[in-house]
């Protein structure tokens, strides 16, 4: 009979440690396919994993995570599954990154991090440079195609990646990491492990790390990044247990490497305002910034740049969390689960404004009504600002877009042994964000450099003490889902079948304090100044001012699964399922523009109906896995021109079809010598062709319908070779990420028809080095070590990440330049 793995955090009590396989405790534990038997072992070939289950899975273990760079995202990481496509805006994961599995981009992904999930819960962004630190994560693991019945997602149209925590070492240990490489980088990490501390079998660690690095391209600004982590465990008795993990995460981060995807060179296009044509030119110089002009009385002293460049900008965060995982045995066969969390996130992503201290009129076809505020995209003090003694002055400061949420969630399932063939839960699932998005003022050094990177913490104020804001919004976004999944295993256990469904009921309760002036969400804000709003909604009365709204969603989405053992190691595996991604706050927001209640105020979810069908090898040295797969996505959201408006806005676009193939094979040749090797390939079809204008009347379209989508690579394929050479450990790993569209007509990037770029960006490969050396042969222990990493090796010049979605061919898209080749090594040291 097959033994099953029941907890991912109470792998220590169980035969196979390190493969938890989904993201909530429950879900780990009905993760029956799992198998372990004398005969295949943990079928884990070089840290790669291609587990026994219904759905395309990739997963990567510590064995593999602790090869690649000191430091590095998850994100980056998994960049070597089939399927997934990762740009890292710098080689040290800690300044972002842009992220495609099978084609849909970051916001369509869930990401959870010990069942927590990690999506913005406004736009559903992933934010790559706050992950937990590597040395931590056990293991993490990508569905392709299909998320768990009791996830707490909304963004999950496309894929989901899962990512858990290491429990504490019953012994006490501690592990100390410092590195160093090219760009000034410098790391610390550091983790005591108490041991079992108590009688009753506690344990804990405890660790914190420290980087920093210049940034990669220019002469401005670096990068700073500090966590802290913690977890106990407790073992309850048999495999119950409670455990309660800590995580901080605090980013300094100015940006940099962001350029107008283009080609040409006339005098003006010169890096950073078109992308580079050599490998030298990827490296450019931000002029110092200019002190503040001297303030004259009576003389209309005008604002100037300091401080307004892209790479001056700073990005700030300060996020954490704080989770609980627990496992009750209630009767025979009758087990509980309950993991309930909180997160907290203060984050922004800078910016400037040139502020008036004058007033506006707000009323200027009629009586004059000067008023204060923060109007046409402008903040008017009506007060004197650099202390010259008058009101007719501009003045430049930080205007970032600011915010703050508090989560709370739980995922709770109760599953029941029917007998030994057969097993059911029931999920509850709970998750309320409350995401305060403002936009306060503050104020710049004669650098140029922000005086608290948080204007948030005490923003500026009118002459009559009223906080000017951009933006002042208040989002709650709450879901109750209820789920159910059986579990049976049928013809002497060789084929499994898993029926699940998930009843979400999403609820978005907004406010929007300011009014909304346009259909691209332009708001103009008077915050507490009642009269300033009460004279522009008389003036503008078609302008829907500020107000609340509520939309609901709910959706049942069925999943079905199969596994079939044609032998004891190789399987067929089927998954059908459904997914939904709920529209984000930011078209939400931008809907207000809209009466209530008109089909244009009701943005569509994104619905997806998802396929794959696969072979699967399992061996103690060799494992293989390959899929087929096909995704219809209907509602596809998308920049679009409303010829109604005059005006391009999200909206949705109508069906998509996509398909692919991902094949992935690890073999051990010999005890000494692993190879891995995994390729894929999309194809996407827009069904539609979508207007994008009018002239003299006459619909203009983009020539979509057909075509496949932009920003994800047609294919990729990649490996691994590493090798023992005794006291040195060799590693290679190479990626080849095929070309990407860079608008959905396929089409070069013209401006008043002149072409300035091509419709694809170039394909390019990535070959990284790792190389470790045990310092056993001068009288050290066997956690002692010397690492070198590489990425990069050949230096390639290459278009890093970029959104897709674009429609119209004078789009210019913004890219990232490729992180050139980087050097830096570690010395690990344990005790």
């Amino acid at each position: 009979m097959k033994q099953f793995l029941h907890s991912g955090v109470a792998i220590a009590a169980l035969i196979m440690p390190g493969v938890a396989l989904a993201q909530s405790t429950g879900s780990i534990d009905f993760e029956q396919e799992i198998v372990v038997t004398a005969a295949t072992g943990d079928k884990s070939v070089g840290g790669v994993i291609a587990p026994d289950t219904s759905k395309a899975k990739g997963v990567l273990t510590q064995e593999f995570i602790g090869r690649q760079a000191p430091g590095q995202t998850v994100n980056d990481i998994i960049n070597q599954l089939p399927g997934v496509s990762f740009q890292n805006n710098d080689p040290f994961g800690s300044a972002g990154g842009t992220l495609t599995i099978r084609g849909f981009d970051s916001s369509r992904i869930s990401q959870t991090f010990d069942g927590v999930p990690l999506n913005d819960s406004g736009n559903y962004a992933i934010y790559s440079n706050q992950q937990l630190d590597p040395e931590l994560i056990e293991q993490v693991n990508v569905n392709l195609g299909s998320t768990d019945v009791d996830s707490p997602t909304a963004s999950a149209s496309g894929s989901t990646v899962n990512y858990r925590t290491r429990n504490p070492s019953d012994e006490m240990g501690v592990k100390l990491i410092g590195s160093a490489g090219e760009y000034k980088f410098f790391r610390m990490f550091g983790v005591i492990d108490t041991g079992v501390f108590t009688p009753w079998g506690t344990k804990a660690f405890f660790s914190a790390s420290h980087a920093e690095n210049d940034n990669v391209f220019n002469n401005s600004g670096r990068i700073d990044k500090s966590q802290l982590n913690a977890k106990i465990y407790q073992p309850l008795g048999g495999s119950d247990f409670i455990s309660i993990a800590g995580n901080y995460n605090e980013n300094r981060n100015n940006f940099f490497g962001s350029v107008p995807l283009r080609s040409d060179t006339t005098s003006a296009r010169i890096v950073p305002n078109r992308f580079p044509l050599t490998r030298d030119e990827r490296f450019y110089t931000i002029a110092p910034c200019q002190t503040n002009q001297v303030a004259r009385a009576g003389v209309a002293d005008a604002a100037n740049t300091c401080g307004s460049t892209f790479d001056e900008r700073f990005n700030p965060s300060n996020t954490g969390n704080i989770r609980v995982a627990s496992k009750f045995t209630l009767g025979e066969g009758l087990v509980l689960f309950v993991d309930p969390s909180y997160q907290y996130v203060k984050a922004n992503g800078g910016g400037t404004v040139v502020a008036r201290e004058g007033l506006r009129d707000v009323d200027p076809s009629a009586a004059v009504s000067n008023q204060t505020g923060y109007l046409g995209g402008t903040p008017y003090f009506g007060r004197d600002l650099n202390g010259d003694g008058d009101i007719l002055d501009t003045v430049r400061y930080l205007a970032p877009s600011q915010t703050q949420t508090h989560r709370f969630g739980v995922i709770s399932s109760l599953r029941y042994n029917i007998n030994d063939q057969h097993s059911v839960r029931i999920s509850y699932t709970f998750d309320r964000a409350r995401h305060r998005q403002t936009g306060e003022v503050g104020a710049l050094g004669p650098d140029g450099k922000p005086l608290d990177v948080f204007p948030v913490n005490a923003g500026l104020a009118d002459r009559n003490g009223n906080i000017l804001q951009k933006r002042d919004r208040l989002s709650f976004a709450i879901l109750n889902q209820i789920s159910g999944e059986y579990r049976g295993d049928f013809l002497n256990e060789t084929l499994s079948l898993t029926l699940g469904l998930r009843a979400p009921f999403f609820k978005r309760d907004l406010t929007n304090n300011c009014a909304t002036s346009s259909v691209t969400g332009f708001v103009e804000c008077f915050g507490s100044n009642a009269a300033g709003a009460a004279a522009y909604a008389a003036t503008n009365p078609t302008i829907q001012g500020p107000q609340t709204r509520v939309f609901k969603y709910d959706k049942l989405l069925p999943s079905i699964g199969l596994t079939y053992d044609v032998t004891e190691q190789a399987s067929v595996f089927f998954n059908a399922s459904k997914g939904l991604q709920v529209p984000g706050t930011d078209n939400l927001y931008n809907s207000f523009f809209f009466v209530a209640n008109t089909p244009e105020a009701k943005p569509t979810p994104e619905t997806t109906t998802n396929f794959d069908f696969g072979l699967r090898y399992r061996a103690s040295k060799l494992q293989a896995q390959a899929s087929v797969w096909y995704t219809q996505y209907t509602n596809r959201l998308s920049s679009a021109y409303d010829p109604d408006l005059d005006r391009t806005i999200y909206r949705n676009l109508g069906t998509v079809d996509k398909y692919g193939i991902d094949a992935n094979l690890s073999y051990q040749i010999l005890p000494e010598l692993q190879v891995y090797a995994f390729g894929s390939y999309l194809k996407s079809k827009i069904k539609d062709n979508v207007q994008t204008g009018i002239t003299a009347g006459v619909p203009v379209f983009g020539l979509t319908a057909g075509k496949r989508e932009s920003g994800a690579p047609v294919y990729t394929f990649g490996g691994r070779v590493q090798g023992n050479l005794g006291p040195v450990e060799l590693g290679a790993q190479m990626k080849r990420t095929g070309g990407r569209y860079v608008n959905d007509q396929n089409l070069p990037i013209t401006v008043s028809g002149v072409q300035i770029y091509g419709a694809k960006v170039p394909a390019y490969t990535l070959v990284d080095l790792d190389a470790r050396v045990s310092l056993e042969f001068i009288g050290l222990n066997d956690k002692t070590y010397f690492q070198l990493n590489v990425s990069n090796l050949f230096d390639k010049l290459y278009v890093g990440g970029f959104s897709g979605g674009a429609i119209a061919t004078n789009n210019i898209p913004n890219v990232q330049i490729g992180s050139p080749r980087t050097v830096m090594g570690s010395l690990t040291i344990g005790f």
